[in-house]
């Protein structure tokens, strides 16, 4: 019946609080990493078109 224990360090009843914190920082800061890398260049073309002179889309992605 071994092989029917959940994965981690969370399943098991020994974990200390310090264990815990640490998987769950972890955790958190991959999430974190993965959306700052899908949303970091979106959120920059967002606020370029929300700028003063309202350029078009095509001008905020051109390199010129």
């Amino acid at each position: 019946m071994d092989s029917l224990k959940g994965k981690g360090k969370a399943g098991s009843k020994g974990a200390s609080k310090l264990d815990l914190l640490k998987e769950w920082t972890n955790w958190s800061l991959k999430k974190a990493k993965v959306a700052t890398h899908y949303g970091f260049i979106p959120l920059v073309i967002v606020i370029g078109m929300n700028s003063d002179p309202k350029p078009h889309l095509f001008q905020l992605l051109s390199p010129v």
